[in-house]
């Protein structure tokens, strides 16, 4: 393979690894949008303002998705957060035929059959949301505060595997930022990385 042909073949490889140019910037107002739920309702992230608010980058096939969601882990954050005031938005941003993608009918399926307890589920097949947000991964966890800032951006917790059995083990960043922003703290940890499947854009 010539050099130019491996150049290329590095850059094709870089581009479906994920995005790489996104708006969304720690201690910067998140990137707006405007989206259409699993049950038909608009909603505009400026619908929260005033609230706190999680993204969740989420592919229903995906081991770390899964690693979550089985023992109803994540449920439970969802739940938690729910009672404390935080909006959860879970996001999928597969692209029609790519793992992962569900229609409108199927997420609300999966929903009730797994006990999702988000507020809303946004289909995202054309990957704007996500490609604005830079979500490489499943999941890809963005935390944004009361006034519209972003204040965490990365993986849900430090221990990078698919194993259920870490999750107790593990320090859940999301967690810890939305204690420091309920106890009127700056959020220690502003940034990690992410891990899991790639996003299927």
């Amino acid at each position: 393979m010539s050099k130019l042909r491996t150049i290329l073949a590095a850059a094709a490889a870089l581009a479906a690894a994920g995005p790489v140019a996104a708006s969304a910037i720690i201690g910067q107002p998140a990137p707006a949008f405007t989206a259409t739920d699993s049950n038909g309702k608009r909603l505009s992230l400026a619908d929260f303002r005033g609230r706190t608010v999680v993204l969740e980058w989420f592919n229903p096939e995906c081991p770390f998705v899964q690693k979550f969601y089985q023992p109803g882990a994540m449920q439970k954050l969802q739940a938690d957060a729910a009672k404390s005031g935080v909006v959860w938005l879970t996001i999928n941003s597969g692209a029609p035929g790519k793992q992962g993608h569900l229609s409108p009918e199927q997420a609300n399926a999966y929903i009730r059959a797994n006990g999702i307890a988000s507020a809303a589920y946004i289909p995202d097949p054309s990957g704007t949301i996500g490609r604005t947000y830079g979500a490489r991964t499943t999941p890809h966890m963005f935390v944004i505060d009361p006034k519209g800032m972003l204040v965490y951006a990365g993986g849900i917790d430090d221990i990078q595997s698919a194993n259920s059995s870490d999750i107790a083990k593990a320090r859940n960043f999301v967690t810890a930022a939305l204690a420091d922003l309920q106890a009127g703290r700056p959020v220690a940890t502003a940034t990690s990385r992410p891990y899991g499947c790639s996003v299927k854009y």
